[in-house]
């Protein structure tokens, strides 16, 4: 089973956060909120940082604007991750050549259609 963080995670439904936890719960993957400011999202235990997940995640999909996640890059980059997803509206400049920079592989693209589900629906 595949493991995913999902910085920038939301309690707000509307919000694609939210969508991209509920997505990738219901395709099966073990899903790791990160929002410093929940303690649990969508039933599931919310981490501050990306420090406090207790895994290195397959996945890391990013919901946080292009300046708050450069900021969090070197803490990704440091936990370790397969994919990195940037998902719309996410990335600059910045925050692709740093993370080229830090060797992720960035993976540009809406992660909720790329497990399948679309947005509008969830």
């Amino acid at each position: 089973m595949k493991s995913v963080a999902v910085i920038g995670a939301s309690n707000n439904r509307s919000k694609y956060g939210n969508k991209a936890v509920r997505a990738y719960q219901q395709q099966g993957y073990t899903v790791y909120p990160v929002n410093p400011h929940e303690s649990t999202i969508e039933g599931l235990r919310a981490y501050p940082s990306i420090r406090e997940v207790p895994v290195r995640p397959d996945i890391v999909s990013v919901y946080v604007p292009p300046l708050v996640l450069l900021k969090l890059l070197p803490e990704i980059a440091a936990k370790g991750c397969d994919e990195l997803w940037l998902n719309p509206g996410t990335e600059s400049e910045e925050v692709l050549a740093e993370a080229a920079r830090l060797r992720l592989n960035v993976i540009q693209a809406c992660s909720i259609l790329a497990v399948g589900l679309s947005p509008e629906t969830m």
